[in-house]
């Protein structure tokens, strides 16, 4: 594969999800799914996310944990004796994913301090090395029912290998909750980045940036150069401007308009998830 590595960041506090989210990481909210199945079943939507790139033949994966995530570690682990307690369907459903699990490789970095999406990412550098790979956040994934934009991402990457990093981004209304770039056509879904802000007072543009990234590594040293910005944290908008302030080439593409965005991490958001996982998923 063209990319092999994925980095999965799931280190969120979840406060806009409280009391819920107290004890149990917002990744693991659940949604609906009939994907793997013959039947509509529930499942914590960090593991759809999972399945997901499973399916497009990844394995081997980061995931950037909090210190209260243990749950998450706990429900990736394969338990054969809780398997063995199971009957029917279900047994069936629990087995695939241990399956899964053990045919990928699984590796757990602790984010002791919620100091931003940046810092999470800048905490794989190890993981990563020098390889191109996908960044995924574990609260927001995509619902495609054709090329999905993962593929999509590693795609554009191949006809433009000088590219340091691809972003995924969608027209949005609301742009209190998205990083926004300022663009330059370049073809139907493809765009140059000429600057990214973090949740600007006055937009550039009308598009958001979704939590779905393909990097070069150069993104750690850029990572590396910034200081906390929005929200006092280290924003992966500022180390992507960094990036572009270095003359360094940044493309976006486009939400596709058959495709949704699930997101769990308000109130509103999950509650659109439930209902779009419930028709589509």
């Amino acid at each position: 594969m063209f990319v092999t590595k994925v980095v999965i960041t799931a280190a969120g506090r979840g406060t806009r999800l409280l009391p819920f989210t107290k004890e149990m990481p917002k990744e693991m909210m659940p949604i609906f799914s009939n994907v793997s199945t013959n039947k509509r079943i529930v499942l914590p939507l960090l593991q759809y996310v999972y399945e997901q790139l499973y399916s497009m033949n990844f394995r081997d994966y980061c995931f950037i944990v909090g210190r209260e995530k243990r749950s998450i570690e706990d429900h990736f682990t394969p338990h054969e004796m809780y398997l063995r307690n199971l009957k029917g369907d279900y047994k069936n459903i629990m087995a695939k994913f241990y399956r899964k699990l053990e045919n990928s490789h699984l590796v757990w970095i602790n984010q002791n301090k919620p100091l931003g999406f940046g810092d999470a990412v800048k905490h794989a550098e190890k993981y990563v090395g020098k390889e191109d790979f996908i960044v995924h956040a574990g609260d927001v994934t995509i619902l495609s029912k054709n090329k999905h934009p993962v593929l999509r991402l590693i795609e554009t990457a191949k006809k433009y290998p000088d590219v340091k990093a691809i972003l995924l981004c969608k027209k949005v209304r609301d742009m209190k909750r998205y990083g926004v770039p300022t663009v330059n056509k370049l073809s139907n879904n493809l765009f140059a980045v000429k600057e990214v802000v973090e949740k600007p007072d006055k937009p550039k543009s009308k598009f958001g940036i979704l939590p779905l990234y393909y990097f070069k590594s150069d993104i750690f040293s850029s990572l590396k150069k910034i200081k906390p910005g929005k929200g006092k944290e280290f924003q992966l908008t500022d180390g992507i401007q960094n990036m572009i302030q270095e003359k360094q080439k940044v493309l976006t593409i486009i939400l596709n308009k058959n495709e949704d965005e699930v997101d769990v991490g308000t109130v509103e958001s999950y509650r659109n998830a439930q209902e779009i996982t419930f028709r589509k998923a």
